[in-house]
């Protein structure tokens, strides 16, 4: 049997039970200790029954719910590659456009900005943030110990020096530019109805009361203390509640609160301005 012969028969099954039949390509991939990338110069090799009953296996557990990015052992991110962990929550593409929003609204700005990710997890949003923009400062915080280890190792494995602490919201950190979140934006009465894959997440990283925002209006206070004068509030939530709490943002009397699209064009982030500072330009809504 060749590698290609192998991949079509995993595509298939995946396909069959309504996964994407592009994760094939990254299970051999792993099983092969290979690139994904590469892996298309090298279909017509032989295969090992080892090699394809090791891919099978893998296969047969993605197909019982378990997700591919704990399967691989890492994910990608901002152009990272980062190590991911039950029980830590697994980065997402989508919030990939909650740092270009961040780094779109403090452009220009190379130095001298103070910047904590609340909820870090693996640590995604302040890595890409601190690799974006090497001058700034930037922390990340999460009550969850586990996850705190993980994004330590991430920072290490890339060389980046962020200060990762185990605590809640923003540490009590002050005179900050931006705080960035994405943070549990599920209602709890979802669980009933989640797909399997989310019984690998921690939990407390994916639910906040009743209609999803518990933490999330936290934050419009925690945020307003650190932050300074000027200073933005950055949060991705759910297309369903994302509107709310901006009309909370405003009562509370943040400024230029405006939600922003995904690529798929459902709205998921909101920024916000504490009043104060130098004028900046608003970005207009998307």
């Amino acid at each position: 049997m060749t590698r290609l012969e192998l991949l079509r028969q995993l595509q298939q099954r995946l396909s069959a039970a309504g996964k994407p039949g592009l994760e094939a390509r990254f299970i051999l991939a792993h099983i092969l200790q290979v690139d994904p990338n590469t892996l298309a110069s090298s279909l017509f090799q032989p295969v090992s029954p080892d090699v394809a009953e090791a891919a099978q296996a893998m296969v047969g557990v993605r197909l019982e719910g378990y997700p591919l990015q704990l399967l691989l052992g890492e994910t990608e991110f901002f152009g990272l590659r980062l190590r991911v962990q039950k029980g830590v929550l697994i980065p997402r593409p989508e919030t990939e456009g909650l740092v270009e929003r961040a780094l779109e609204r403090l452009r220009g700005r190379t130095e001298r900005v103070r910047v904590v990710d609340v909820g870090t997890g693996s640590g995604a949003i302040a890595l890409a943030l601190k690799h974006m923009r090497p001058g700034w400062e930037v922390w990340g915080t999460d009550i969850n110990p586990q996850a705190i280890a993980l994004a330590q190792q991430n920072a290490l494995d890339h060389g980046l020096e962020v200060r990762f602490l185990q605590a809640a919201y923003t540490a009590g950190l002050s005179a900050l530019d931006l705080v960035i979140s994405n943070p549990p934006y599920l209602p709890e009465e979802y669980k009933s109805e989640a797909p399997p894959e989310l019984e690998y997440e921690d939990e407390a990283a994916l639910y906040s009361g009743y209609d999803g925002l518990d933490m999330a209006r936290e934050l419009l206070l925690q945020a307003w203390g650190a932050l300074l004068p000027g200073g933005w509030l950055a949060l991705e939530l759910a297309p369903f509640n994302v509107y709310e709490l901006r009309e909370e943002a405003f009562y509370r009397g943040w400024e230029q609160a405006q939600v922003y699209r995904d690529l798929t064009q459902q709205p998921r982030y909101l920024l916000a301005r504490k009043p104060g500072g130098e004028p900046d330009e608003v970005l207009v809504e998307q």
